[in-house]
């Protein structure tokens, strides 16, 4: 070994010390052949050289990405470059950002809500559901104010915070979505496509409502036709979307009756 090798070589203290492992687990990575020093000093003693820091850099990372050791071995025994190996860890790292990046939204979102215990305020709704939200809400309590429908909504509904509100217009877009998704795709309203998303709907007013039974959801149903106002607000997001709702649920009420 000449004196330029040993500048370019480092013991398995230094290599511990530098990429912060432990000198057992590299024993250990050296007992298994996943990472065997290369050189040796001249009293014997083995050396990692930069082939072999290389190597276990990119243990290192895989490891750190969850990789088994067995997988770890078998990538690096692989005939591929560098280049290649940091390829691989770049999208897998760039997975996990967006994985973490999601999993931060529905913390801050559950967050918002634990903070948030205050009932949403009356501007809250009118910025979520539009300026005429509470007068639709009024003729709704004259018309069913009495019924066990809408009293169950109020009791599930009367704490229910911005968040929650927040949720709740996300969840109706996405219903929404699922109708509009079918229409454009051509399907018709008996199709399997549509009963699942006004099974989807039946589901959403039971989970967040009332209790909402094939049944009254096709008594439901009517109202999208027979009330311009309902008809109206469907419409307005796709042009017969009234119609297309309310066959789509009377086809599932009946799938699910069957």
């Amino acid at each position: 070994m000449t004196e330029g090798t040993q500048l370019t070589t480092l013991t398995v203290g230094q290599v511990a010390e530098q990429f912060d492992v432990t000198v057992r687990t590299l024993h250990h990575y050296d007992e298994i052949g996943l990472l065997t020093p290369s050189d040796r000093s001249r009293a014997g003693y083995r050396l990692y050289t930069p082939e072999d820091l290389t190597r276990l850099q990119h243990v290192v990372v895989y490891r750190r990405l969850g990789f088994a050791l067995e997988e770890v071995a078998l990538l690096l025994d692989h005939p591929e470059s560098a280049a290649q190996h940091l390829r691989r860890q770049r999208a897998a790292v760039m997975t996990r950002l967006d994985e973490m990046r999601d999993l931060v939204v529905a913390i801050d979102r559950a967050l918002e809500r634990e903070m948030n215990d205050q009932p949403v305020t009356t501007e809250d709704m009118k910025e979520l559901f539009g300026e005429g939200f509470y007068d639709s809400q009024d003729e709704a309590e004259q018309r069913w104010g009495q019924t066990d429908a809408w009293k169950q909504s109020q009791q599930r509904t009367k704490n229910y915070t911005k968040a929650d509100w927040e949720q709740v217009k996300a969840e109706s877009d996405a219903l929404h979505k699922g109708f509009t998704d079918a229409m454009d795709a051509g399907e018709p309203a008996t199709s399997v496509v549509a009963m699942d998303a006004a099974e989807a709907h039946r589901i959403n007013i039971n989970e967040r409502y009332y209790d909402c039974s094939p049944q009254f959801h096709r008594n439901l149903a009517d109202l999208y036709t027979s009330d311009p106002r309902f008809t109206a607000t469907y419409d307005e997001i796709r042009e017969g979307m009234a119609f297309y709702v309310r066959d789509a649920i009377y086809a599932n009420a009946d799938r699910q009756e069957a």
